[in-house]
């Protein structure tokens, strides 16, 4: 008589990239988000009225908007789709719905990439409202193309939701990925070079800021501000956003669970 050999125990293989779950995810994720106005609001209107708001704060103050302006531009997309992007994988994950998912034939990388497209999307609005407004509406002097200003803000959004979706596996609750948004993207927003100039802090300091993603992205929008042409530091400047965000998309990959312990 043959022995039957013993269930196999332990983690299944990974699953390869399928683009038609990847594509199937992020139609999921954005029928998800036409049912919530709130959060449409929050990912495209509030960057907009931010920017707004800003530009009269500094309506008696020459030459302030246009200082800070095209750098808002990166940094307002990026906190916004963080925050949205960490709470909703996470409450995919503490309903279970994570677990359901993954429990079909969907691996990490298909949800991860379906995410990633489906905010990317909402991003791709996002950046291009908002640089529409701050060019036309609001009168942002922009020396370069605003087609570049729109590709270096659509990248920081997508860090942003890259950003996100890593930092939702280590949180138990909502509350907690709001608490995740002080130690990953304040001391960014302090170090990125919009309040002084980077080489200007303390050596200890601008070290640090010299590899945060965040200070590229404020690096990219000035360039764009001030040159007319692509010059070199602009391309190093998306391609380490670009990057940055690639490289924490497989690590939310590697990180995801099935459900909250």
């Amino acid at each position: 008589m043959t022995a039957t050999a013993p269930p196999a125990t332990g983690s299944a293989p990974a699953r390869p990239l399928t683009p038609s779950r990847t594509t199937a995810t992020a139609a999921r994720v954005l029928r998800q988000l036409t049912h919530d106005p709130r959060t449409i609001a929050l990912l495209v209107i509030v960057p907009v009225l931010l920017i707004t708001l800003l530009r009269y704060v500094f309506d008696g103050a020459a030459g302030t908007f246009d200082a800070i302006g095209a750098s808002l531009l990166g940094i307002f997309p990026l906190i916004t789709m963080f925050l949205v992007t960490s709470i909703a994988t996470l409450r995919e994950r503490t309903s279970g719905t994570l677990e359901r998912l993954l429990a079909l034939p969907l691996g990490k990388g298909d949800l991860i990439a379906g995410y990633a497209l489906a905010f990317g999307a909402v991003a791709v609005l996002q950046s291009a409202l908002a640089t529409a407004v701050s060019i036309w509406l609001l009168g942002l002097d922009v020396v370069g193309s605003p087609w570049l200003l729109l590709l270096v803000a659509l990248l920081d959004a997508l860090l942003g939701t890259a950003l996100g979706l890593f930092v939702s596996a280590f949180a138990a609750s909502e509350f907690q990925a709001v608490q995740f948004m002080p130690a990953v993207i304040f001391p960014q927003l302090l170090l990125c070079g919009l309040f002084t100039p980077r080489e200007a802090m303390h050596p200890v300091l601008e070290a640090i800021s010299n590899v945060l993603p965040m200070s590229y992205a404020v690096d990219g929008m000035n360039q764009v501000l001030h040159h007319s042409e692509i010059t070199g530091d602009f391309v190093r400047d998306i391609a380490v956003v670009a990057g940055s965000a690639l490289l924490v998309l497989c690590l939310g990959a590697i990180t995801l669970r099935r459900r909250t312990p």
